[in-house]
């Protein structure tokens, strides 16, 4: 079980595109990929969650798979949501309590009008530490039990990256047109597609 990455994300408003979608801050823990793959496999979660953050409604929580692994979203205000990308094996509610959990921190620490009027990352040291911390889910869910004992039972909702996708819209036109993702890491993504094995674990 495993967390990847855990990233801080100012959606964009779809309408207006304005701000432009920005990731706040984030963490990656990828040293059970090849050391050749992890730069492209770093783009591509940031890309993934970027995705996902801007297709998620406000207050909504969701599991996205794509793949051999999992983005859990949690977006609690239109400028910002927190994605936990895990493997498909790691415990659902953990991922989201965590999602929740750096949610309110961050909430805490920074202003709507910080968080607006960003040009580039926020410093949160806290995802390094909770990076680390949650690799071991079932110790992080003991931590998380009396939170999740006062939080109102929440839905979770199950979706593929297809799913989230407006109609019409496909990941590999996505990947195509994104300035977020390196020619090599566009390169990765079609022939891991093509093998069927993006970001496989090692």
């Amino acid at each position: 079980m495993k967390v990847f990455q855990i990233a801080i994300i100012r959606p964009q408003d779809r309408e207006t595109a304005q701000p432009p979608t920005l990731v706040l801050s984030v963490a990656s823990q990828l040293d059970s990929f090849s050391f050749f793959q992890r730069s492209s496999v770093e783009e591509f979660m940031r890309f993934f969650s970027t995705t996902i953050a801007e297709r998620t409604q406000v207050g909504q929580r969701q599991g996205i798979t794509q793949e051999n692994y999992v983005g859990y979203v949690y977006r609690s205000h239109p400028r910002l949501s927190v994605v936990v990308m895990t493997d498909k094996e790691y415990p659902e509610m953990v991922a989201i309590e965590l999602a929740t959990k750096i949610s309110r921190e961050f909430e805490q620490q920074y202003s709507e009008a910080q968080i607006m009027g960003a040009t580039s990352a926020i410093k949160f040291p806290a995802l390094d530490d909770y990076i680390v911390k949650y690799q071991e889910p079932h110790q992080a869910n003991t931590i998380l039990k009396v939170q999740r004992e006062l939080d109102e039972t929440k839905a979770v909702l199950h979706k593929t990256i297809e799913g989230v996708l407006e109609r019409g819209e496909k990941l590999d036109s996505l990947v195509d047109r994104s300035n977020d993702l390196s020619t090599q890491s566009k390169m990765f993504y079609k022939t891991a597609k093509k093998t069927n094995s993006c970001c496989i674990v090692m």
